[in-house]
């Protein structure tokens, strides 16, 4: 087996660039990981990183509800 990742394997983001999206700061991701909005998976040196389809499902949500 190679050390190359899966082709189809979930693009994990961080705090920064999912802080980012949202133009928030990334105290407020943890905060949204700890209260049940986002799901974080955990790297083997304990950083948080969230699932790329998960972050822009709820960046959609968030504009559709700003849009209402």
């Amino acid at each position: 087996m190679s050390g190359r990742a899966v082709p189809d394997a979930e693009r994990l983001l961080t705090p920064a660039e999912v802080a980012a999206m949202f133009r928030v700061d990334p105290k407020t991701v943890t905060r949204w990981a700890r209260d049940g909005r986002l799901t974080s998976v955990r790297t083997l040196g304990g950083h948080r990183r969230y699932r790329e389809s998960e972050v822009l499902a709820l960046l959609r949500a968030a504009h559709s509800e700003a849009a209402e």
